[in-house]
């Protein structure tokens, strides 16, 4: 069936009677040569809408998910931007929608130019008009053509923003077709964002749909990620979305001695700064039998222990409340909270057997929590990159524009997917309402007011601002300066990725992807797409190197990283009022008070002298 599960089970004993169970002479080895052999025959499966994403892609798939983009009509020299204009727009949407299907699911995305490029596995993505793609003509599709038009049932063409999805196969049925086109633009745009919003995705079925009209989704707040903190101060524990599946908190009851803890996400916003003064009021419950001199309920913040209690009633108790402070330095993005049951029995072990299973411990959804923070975050920082911040604020990803060169190559449009697919991965949103420009398409409107994401290689960056600032800097000629120091170096095929504040607004940031050569470039979308290899981002600029030729994605040692801290000034980013601004400024340069302590003591001591010289003057007189 779809979900299985095989369990191995081992029955010991050394005597005949009375066993110990932890006896070291009791004991089985599961070789590393043992295999799970699958005898299977592939099975003809219906396209359908109201299946999809699969065939596309399948959540149970041993194997990573293959998708090949079909480019534009013509190579990189001769592509127009117009055959590019709907093609950059959708194509990243989708691949941001696949993202957030995937989760920890690896998928392996390629361009071609031809049908006869596709591998067994690959599924085809084929996005843009007729005229831009003209290997439409070359499919069945459940529709028809006149010139570069496409005719609805009447024969008459479709008007230019009605979006038209159509399912096929190509090489005998082995390779899927997805197709997303229309006669114009505007229609390509609408057919991709009907499959990129989950509510209007349901909606499909067969294997031909016409997209009219697609519903405009209200944008979230920018502080509103699903699965992280609420954006209200208190809240309880069933508010926070713990599960894979979405669902809220539930109680939950453990049991024996040797319980797991109740374990749950406690994320904080990436912009939140913790004050002190918050706290957790556990509600737990335990059953009869434990033993209350052993026994104890303990709560811990990142395997960092911050409170506990012992379970002192012998009969058990039904919502206890236990208050523990939550430390602000221990709470970041990636934090979990386990509640941990210590519970040993009354009744001694018998014959080396503990009998346990009547000890239970409950941690119940009504646990609530108060913290004390204000939104406050210095930037550029690579590390918030691991958890998509500032590009995935709103999570819709509507605050943030991908900008390539006018001309871009097959390499910069893999790096786009690669971060779009990134982005995916990191938000939960109802839309992907992400936006990519080429530099001479790019609004001004769109320049100052969103985050940026530049891709290209130095001679093609679509921001060369971004390497002549101060710091690590680009030249031609696969030059390198820092500070006064310059280099050739030849070849220079290492990878950049530089994050600053954005020239044209200094509350937003600019992401660089970039490096003197294709291959340079090439190292950065690796990644991107590796999450052994991005998780470890830190400062504001990487220098991204390799010695093997094809590094293996789970060798978290196969590229080299090196991390600079080049920005000379940090941006704080926050909404705090003047007394909170100047608490953190002199918790952060405690010498400043310091410093004021000195000088309110000589200005007292000097204003107590003059004081004391007029006293002594009217004496005199």
């Amino acid at each position: 069936q779809d979900y299985n599960e095989l369990s191995l089970v081992a029955q010991q004993h050394n005597t005949t009677g009375c066993t110990d169970g932890g006896d070291a002479t009791l004991w089985t080895e599961v070789l590393p040569d043992s295999k799970l052999i699958f005898q299977y025959q592939v099975q003809p499966i219906p396209l359908n809408f109201s299946r999809y994403p699969y065939p596309f892609f399948d959540q149970l798939s041993l194997d990573a998910n293959r998708i090949a983009y079909m480019l534009p009509q013509g190579n990189v020299q001769t592509r127009s931007v117009d055959s590019l204009e709907s093609w950059l727009t959708a194509a990243p949407r989708l691949q941001a929608s696949l993202g957030r299907l995937a989760d920890f699911r690896p998928i392996t995305t390629r361009l071609v130019e031809t049908i006869d490029e596709l591998e067994w596995g690959d599924s085809l993505v084929v996005i843009g008009t007729p005229g831009n793609q003209q290997v439409l003509k070359s499919l069945e599709l459940p529709f028809t053509f006149s010139g570069n038009q496409i005719l609805d049932g009447n024969q008459i063409p479709l008007p230019d923003d009605v979006g038209v999805l159509a399912l096929t196969t190509v090489n005998d049925g082995s390779n899927p077709v997805l197709v997303v086109t229309g006669n114009g633009p505007d229609g390509v745009k609408k057919a991709a964002q009907f499959l990129v919003q989950p509510d209007t995705s349901k909606l499909g079925t067969g294997q031909l749909i016409f997209v009219d009209q697609v519903p405009d989704v209200p944008i979230p707040s920018s502080r509103n990620w699903p699965g992280y903190l609420p954006e209200e101060n208190s809240f309880t524990l069933q508010d926070i979305v713990t599960q894979p599946n979405g669902k809220p908190f539930k109680d939950v009851t453990v049991r024996g001695s040797g319980a797991p803890p109740v374990e749950f996400n406690f994320r904080a916003l990436p912009d939140d700064r913790f004050k002190r003064g918050s706290s957790m009021n556990l509600v737990y419950s335990y059953g009869p039998q434990v033993n209350p001199r052993t026994s104890a309920v303990e709560v811990l913040l990142d395997d960092v222990l911050i409170g506990g209690k012992r379970l002192t009633k012998r009969d058990g108790s039904q919502r206890e409340t236990l208050k523990v402070d939550l430390p602000a330095n221990l709470i970041k993005p990636t934090s979990k909270i386990k509640v941990a049951f210590r519970l040993n029995p009354r009744e001694p072990e018998e014959c080396g057997k503990i009998t346990d299973q009547q000890l239970t411990g409950t941690v119940h959804a009504e646990t609530s929590f108060k913290v004390n923070r204000e939104p406050s975050v210095q930037l550029p920082n690579l590390e918030l990159l691991q958890v998509g911040y500032p590009f995935a604020a709103p999570q819709d990803l509507s605050n943030t524009a991908i900008v390539l060169s006018e001309t871009p190559s097959d390499t910069d449009l893999l790096t786009l997917l690669a971060m779009s697919e990134r982005l995916g991965r990191l938000s939960k949103a109802d839309s992907v309402q992400l936006d990519v420009y080429t530099i001479e398409q790019l609004p001004d409107q769109i320049r100052r007011k969103r985050n940026l994401v530049g891709i290209g290689t130095r001679d093609e960056f679509p921001f060369p601002e971004v390497f002549e600032s101060k710091g690590l800097r680009l030249s031609n000629a696969l030059g390198r300066q820092w500070g006064e120091a310059s280099a050739q170096t030849l070849p220079d095929t290492e990878g950049v990725m530089k994050q600053i504040m954005s020239p044209d607004n200094n509350q937003r940031v600019l992401l660089a992807l970039s490096g003197q050569t294709e291959n340079g470039l090439d190292r950065v979308r690796q990644i991107l797409t590796k999450d052994s290899w991005f998780y470890q981002l830190q400062k504001d600029t990487v220098l991204v190197s390799s010695y093997q030729q094809d590094p293996a994605g789970y060798d978290p040692d196969a590229y080299k990283l090196e991390f600079f801290e080049l920005a000379r000034s940090k941006k704080r980013i926050e909404k705090t009022s003047a007394l909170s601004k100047a608490s953190f400024f002199l918790q952060q340069n405690w010498w400043f008070l310091a410093l004021g302590i000195l000088g309110v003591t000589f200005l007292l001591y000097g204003i107590s002298q003059l004081y004391l010289k007029r006293v002594t003057d009217q004496k005199s007189h």
